[in-house]
């Protein structure tokens, strides 16, 4: 259980969650982030009666990364440009239209900062 043990901590690191930075000849830096699940279980019991004596065991660790996005980083912001399925709930989708409306939001406060 141990070793187990060490290799998933060996497999969650910050290198596998958020990725090396990669910068675009045009100046923007693109990042990229992951999601990283994981599950361990372990039994284990002794066979006290009958003919047959002993120890049974086991042990199991899934670890699972899925890439959810990169964050854009520019001169104006940083935005995050998700590659997970679309929204299935209205919450969902709410959450995910948030930067966007955001942006329209900005945007609309520039333009009415330029016109004063």
């Amino acid at each position: 259980m141990q070793s187990t043990m060490n290799n998933i901590k060996n497999l969650v690191e910050v290198n596998n969650i958020v990725g090396e930075p990669i910068v675009t000849p045009d100046g923007q830096t693109i990042i990229p982030v992951s999601k990283l699940s994981f599950g361990f279980g372990g039994a284990g019991g002794d066979s006290l009666g009958g003919s047959k004596q002993g120890y049974g065991g086991g042990s199991a660790a899934a670890v699972k990364i899925e890439p959810i996005g990169f964050l854009v980083v520019k001169d104006d912001g940083v935005r995050m440009i998700n590659v997970a399925p679309p929204a299935k709930n209205g919450v969902d989708r709410i959450i995910d239209l948030v930067p966007d409306v955001m942006d329209k939001i900005e945007s609309i406060a520039n333009t009415n900062k330029k016109t004063d």
